[in-house]
């Protein structure tokens, strides 16, 4: 028979039992903890990477050079942060930097730099070269830009503050707090790693704050986030940086400008025989144009001119152009001594001439060259204000045209000069294949609106013609009309409609009185769209409507009395007996 054998079957403890749930249940808590709860990371880094770091706007910006007890900035650091208008000059291996009133050079291994020309003599070269890349002396830029400095001696880092910063100061709470509690953390979490440590009453900036965590530096320049139970907020100190870069004050003219430009090409006109040109107040002669590559400047100015503009209580701004010559103006205004040439020679002319502006004309530029005139205004315009000038510029409506619209940097220009005056011609030029008014209306509102986008109104002044082009269209043997025109001055329009028995007609889609005739002896229609007292009329309360500046009339050569009464409307003062 099969062999039974009988075991005795043990009980377990209930004391047993319970200890082994808690001891499960203890398990399971301590492995969420484990994934739920932040334990403080122990991993420390560095904060700053490399050495002499530069501290800027709460972040890291590149490294200093320090030579001594110098501070260099790299150009770098300077140009993307202080002054993207910086620039270095590879001809005479020199730092440029231009403010309101200030043109400074900056040669390299140079003991000596120059301020409006004037030698400025420093005991350590304001230029030094390390690692591939140029570094300029901080302490004489402190003259020249709002800002100031700290030394963080514990890593020899900058810690640079601008004009209107504010620091909000606070200090780290006393009392019995562990010390993974006080670390600067990379984020707003004990789990990140940490970049250094705090004290209790340690003082802090706070600059930011994220959930239940503020960012708050050391005064050594460290940053991190800390949780806010153990951060007092203090005072809020804001960055105070006095600076007398500010430009003189000008001469200035009350109301509008209404000037007008006296075109000179050989020789000034006969001051007996100039009109009165009430409600004029400013003459700007042609005068000044660029000669050569060298930067020498033909000078056709008259002092005899100057002295009867002065006697009307005109002020004369004496006109600048680059000869419309593309190559020739790259040449010249490439190097910074070539445009420093220029300059002298134009603070030499208008001292000559006893003038009161400069209007520089600068036209036809290549589009990479646009840069290069800005550079020259921006030098330009610091040293004409010195010697007491204002300072214009012309510039043509926004268009696709290279050489004659897109090199111009109009934003930028518009800060750095005194006036912006648009050329508001010429909507059909001389030899358009189309016949069409010099500048309509409708085309001159819709391109102020265009400009006024970038150019403030209360720097941009009106240009308006005083020309009228007489078209002739005439068919030829082949069958093409050819499209010719000749500039007529105000007078001539006005005998050649009485030559040809011609009444205008206003003429809504221009807003300019019209004309036309066909005559059959030449075969061919003749067009005009008059600039006369309707048309500019309507020009001066453009300029009106949009608050700008003024106007500006080319030329004075072209214009009849109607012309002057016409403009003198932009006067604020101005009545009907004005023009009696």
């Amino acid at each position: 028979m099969a062999r039974v054998e009988h075991f005795r079957k043990k009980t377990i403890s209930p004391k047993w039992i319970v200890t082994g749930l808690f001891l499960a249940i203890l398990m399971i808590i301590s492995s969420i903890l484990l994934l739920l709860y932040p334990y403080a990371s122990k991993e420390k880094i560095d904060y700053f990477q490399g050495k002499s770091p530069i501290l800027y706007q709460n972040e890291q910006q590149g490294n200093a050079l320090i030579d001594g007890e110098t501070v260099f900035l790299p150009i770098k650091f300077i140009k993307e942060q202080l002054d993207d208008s910086l620039i270095f000059d590879e001809k005479s291996k020199s730092i440029i930097i231009t403010t309101e009133n200030k043109v400074i050079q900056m040669p390299t291994e140079s003991l000596t730099y120059y301020v409006n020309e004037k030698p400025v003599t420093l005991h350590f070269p304001s230029i030094q070269s390390a690692n591939g890349e140029l570094y300029v002396a901080l302490e004489p830029l402190l003259k020249y830009y709002p800002i100031q400095y700290t030394l963080l001696t514990e890593n020899e880092g900058i810690w640079i503050h601008s004009n209107g910063d504010e620091l909000v100061h606070g200090s780290i709470k006393a009392g019995d707090i562990h010390r993974e509690m006080l670390r600067l953390r990379t984020e707003p979490t004990l789990r990140s790693s940490y970049v250094a440590e705090l004290k209790n009453t340690e003082k802090i900036y706070i600059e930011s704050e994220k959930e239940e965590y503020y960012f708050i530096r050391k005064e050594n320049g460290i940053a991190g986030y800390l949780n806010k139970e153990f951060v007092i907020e203090e005072n809020t100190e804001q960055i105070l940086v006095k600076n007398e870069n500010k430009a003189k004050n000008l001469t200035k003219i009350k109301g509008p400008i209404r000037l007008t430009w006296e075109a000179v090409y050989t020789k000034n006109p006969n001051t007996k025989q100039l009109p009165e040109m009430p409600g004029i107040n400013v003459v700007s002669p042609t005068w000044f144009e660029l000669e050569n590559e060298a930067g020498n400047i033909q000078n056709l100015g008259s002092l005899d001119y100057v002295k009867w503009a002065h006697s009307k209580g005109f002020q004369v701004w004496g006109l600048f152009s680059n000869a419309f010559d593309p190559e020739l103006t790259h040449l010249a205004f490439k190097d910074y001594e070539t445009r420093q040439k220029m300059i002298r020679q134009l603070l030499h002319y208008s001292q000559m001439y006893q003038l009161n502006g400069i209007n520089l004309d600068i036209e036809n530029v290549n589009v990479e060259d646009g840069p290069l005139i800005t550079q020259f205004v921006r030098e330009a315009t610091p040293l004409f204000h010195e010697a007491g000038l204002t300072v214009s510029m012309d510039i043509t409506f926004i268009s696709t045209s290279g050489n004659w619209s897109v090199f111009y940097e109009r934003e930028k220009l518009s800060k750095i000069v005194d006036y912006i005056m648009v050329m508001a011609y010429d909507e059909h030029w001389g030899s358009s294949p189309v016949a069409g008014s010099v500048a309509s209306l409708p085309w001159v509102e819709q391109n102020i609106e265009k400009l006024l986008t970038v150019v403030p109104n209360e720097k941009l002044i009106l240009g308006v013609p005083l020309y009228t082009r007489l078209w002739k269209e005439q068919t030829l043997s082949d069958g093409q009309i050819e499209v010719t025109s000749k500039a007529l001055s105000m007078s001539k329009i006005k005998e050649w409609l009485a030559k040809n028995n011609l009444k205008p007609t206003y003429d809504a889609a221009t807003g300019q009185n019209y004309a036309q005739i066909y005559l059959k002896d030449e075969d061919a229609t003749y067009k005009v769209w008059l600039e006369d007292e309707l048309s500019l009329s309507k020009r001066a309360e453009v300029m009106m409507k949009y608050d700008l500046a003024g106007v500006a009339s080319w030329s004075r050569f072209f214009a009849d009395d109607t012309a002057w009464a016409a403009l003198h409307t932009t006067d604020p003062n101005y009545t009907k007996a004005d023009e009696k």
